[in-house]
């Protein structure tokens, strides 16, 4: 059965999940989810080129166009599973609490310069995604790069078994998705799933050089490729600032990034530990990272007719947060403004973290403070303006204009917080 479905994909290897985005000649997968049933589409997907849909209700499997499966999903994760071990191709492994999509675009960046690479697409980066990925991998890709994210045990080695990576790294591990990992500790167990897969092969991980807690994660087995400022490093990179840049020296070579933040320094430092490991030569690595902006409302720097904004609305969380915040406290400007959003699936936690920030706040200098979201404003008891959504202070906006200001943006995806910007 296995066998007959990827002969039918590679006679034209593309793979569509939505009647909207359907190529010509493709595979439709019928996935469910809460509010919809994919085998309720494939009919219209037929109608629109694809090949072949994939159902798992034989009531919509009418004639030989429609493959009848147990199951549509694990189908497509099998299916992935096939092709990988077909590719000839290295996969590199991402996972981590904060940085992964920001490492994985700048490895790119890096990795092409020799290589024909391939990397994740947006977030496509859990139990469909990850699938979607492999079957993204052409025969010509020389590297891949495949995040992977989680919120629960044992979620990573399920998608390591189906990226089979051969080469890992951890970007951190923090305070995120605390609902489905129950801890910090929960959290490092998870993650360091990608360690325990790559032990089975005796295969390299990439870890900065002062990230103790990862470093004594790593199995035996794996070589340690360690990258940074200190001296027993592989690959020694130092931060050399961030006003509001981070730079970074590379031997006497100095890397002007257009990445704001001095967190960012670590997500820079791979990518060059990566080139480097992989024989990119130190002018492709410099034009690479020099050339890469952050785009997806990931630390984007936004100038408007009034203010410079720092706009980091894709995701929040304790680490994430607390880095942000210290990070404009180090910046030289005036008139600094915070628009903070609640933080998700952080369960019991919930008002803890929430509250930390708000001490972080109050400790920072930063006066004009708004916090946004029924959590924040539930705890808030401070002078700072809280409001339950972000539609509440684009109102405020409209009429109490900010100007001239440095102007942080962050919050959970949820919040949508890029809507204010229109409003600075």
């Amino acid at each position: 059965m296995m066998t007959d479905l990827y002969d039918r994909y590679l006679q034209n290897p593309k793979i569509c999940t939505d009647t909207r985005k359907i190529i010509a000649g493709c595979l439709f997968f019928a996935l469910k989810g809460p509010h919809f049933n994919g085998n309720e589409f494939a009919k219209e997907a037929l109608k629109k080129g694809a090949s072949y849909a994939i159902v798992d209700d034989e009531l919509y499997a009418i004639d030989d166009k429609y493959i009848l499966v147990k199951n549509a999903l694990t189908t497509l994760q099998e299916l992935a599973r096939f092709h990988r071990k077909e590719l000839k191709c290295k996969v590199l492994g991402i996972t981590g609490s904060n940085g992964k999509t920001t490492s994985k675009e700048l490895c790119l960046q890096v990795l092409k310069k020799k290589f024909n690479t391939l990397a994740t697409s947006g977030n496509l980066n859990n139990h469909i995604g990850v699938p979607l990925s492999i079957l993204s991998i052409g025969t010509d890709t020389e590297i891949a790069i495949i995040e992977m994210g989680a919120n629960h045990i044992n979620e990573i080695e399920f998608l390591c078994g189906i990226a089979q990576p051969d080469y890992g790294v951890i970007t951190n591990v923090g305070k995120a998705h605390l609902e489905g990992f129950g801890s910090l500790e929960g959290v490092l167990q998870a993650k360091t799933e990608l360690y325990r897969y790559l032990a089975t092969k005796d295969a390299p991980v990439f870890v900065k050089d002062n990230d103790y807690v990862l470093i004594d994660k790593i199995p035996k087995e794996c070589p340690i490729i360690r990258y940074g400022e200190l001296k027993e490093s592989n690959y020694i990179i130092k931060y050399n600032g961030a006003q509001p840049f981070v730079k970074v020296l590379l031997n006497e070579t100095q890397i002007q990034s257009q990445l704001i933040g001095d967190y960012n320094f670590d997500n820079i430092a791979l990518s060059i530990a990566i080139g480097m490991e992989f024989g990119i030569e130190t002018i492709d690595i410099k034009e690479a990272i020099e050339s890469y902006v952050a785009s997806n409302n990931r630390s984007q720097i936004i100038k408007t007719n009034a203010n410079t904004i720092l706009l980091d609305a894709y995701n929040s969380n304790p680490m994430s947060l607390e880095k942000a915040i210290q990070n404009l406290e180090n910046i030289k400007h005036e008139n600094k403004v915070m628009i903070l959003g609640d933080m998700f699936e952080l369960g019991e936690e919930t008002n803890i973290e929430h509250q930390k920030i708000i001490d972080q706040c109050l400790k920072s200098g930063v006066s004009n403070v708004f916090l946004v979201g029924k959590i924040f404003n539930a705890i808030n008891n401070t002078k700072y303006t809280s409001f339950d959504n972000t539609r509440d202070l684009v109102e405020l906006l409209k009429t109490q204009a900010i100007e001239d200001a440095f102007i942080l943006i962050k919050g959970s995806r949820g919040m949508k917080l890029e809507q204010v910007v229109d409003c600075l």
